[in-house]
């Protein structure tokens, strides 16, 4: 009986979920300290002052001299309109708020409990990504923690990291990695075995071509990503793994199935 609950059984699906953009609303949050420190965006921006692309791009330079967090900033805050010292000035600021991690909405209502019920149903492994900068009051990890488990994610998993989402899904031996940065996927397919899924909200005309070439699921929303991982758990739990191959050969079958 404990050889046949040994064969069929499958080891759990090693998941990581990115925060912000996925789960976590902080483009709206940021947009309204924006807001709040310069008003709502009107005049663009003079072209050699604007940022090229987000808040964490803002020059190696810059950073280094002024602070600026190396963070999984949305692309569509460039939107804002705002220099390059406005967007370290917006990040500064950020970083003075007490418990600003713990502020955030999500972004789909209810789905990091439908995502910890599925953990507890399939007993999957999940950690939670993200490159968020220290704020005001508890760590960045602490404050992630709180708000996963204010939304009905109990003990959850945080990594506070930076590098290459791929070697980070190669050193943990990850399965999957939900995310809503190309870039970020584009190194989990490049640098670890590990599948990609990228949670893309914005208009698919937009969708870099690359991401098209390279084998990265797309999805809309974390319920329709929940329903690849369900596939994926069910997929994998129907094949034998490699123990039970081997009593199969050894002719353990019957024994196995009976």
């Amino acid at each position: 009986m404990l050889l046949s609950r040994f064969i069929i059984s499958s080891m759990p699906l090693r998941i990581a979920f990115d925060l912000d953009g996925v789960l976590a609303d902080m483009e709206a949050e940021l947009s309204r300290q924006s807001e709040i420190l310069f008003g709502p965006p009107s005049t663009p921006v003079p072209r050699e002052d604007a940022p090229e692309s987000t808040p964490a791009d803002a020059g190696a330079a810059d950073e280094a001299a002024d602070g600026v967090a190396d963070t999984d900033t949305p692309p569509r805050l460039a939107r804002l309109q705002l220099s390059a010292r406005q967007v370290r000035r917006l990040w500064r600021h950020v970083e003075s708020i007490d418990g600003f991690w713990e502020s955030l909405s999500e972004i789909e209502s209810g789905a990091v409990a439908r995502l910890a019920a599925l953990v507890a149903e399939r007993r999957w492994e999940v950690i939670f990504l993200t490159k968020r900068p220290e704020t005001a009051g508890a760590t960045a990890q602490v404050q992630s923690q709180r708000w996963l488990e204010a939304r009905g994610f109990p003990l959850p998993s945080v990594f506070v990291v930076h590098g290459s989402r791929g070697r980070i899904a190669d050193a943990l031996g990850l399965d999957v990695v939900v995310d809503d940065r190309p870039e970020n996927c584009f190194d989990v397919v490049v640098d670890s075995r590990a599948r990609a899924i990228l949670v893309w909200r914005e208009d698919e005309n937009e969708l870099p071509a690359k991401v098209r070439r390279m084998d990265i699921r797309v999805v809309q929303s974390v319920d329709e990503s929940l329903a690849i991982l369900s596939k994926i758990d069910g997929s994998s739990r129907a094949r034998p793994d490699f123990v039970g191959r081997l009593m199969v050969r050894l002719g353990f079958k019957e024994q196995a199935l009976g």
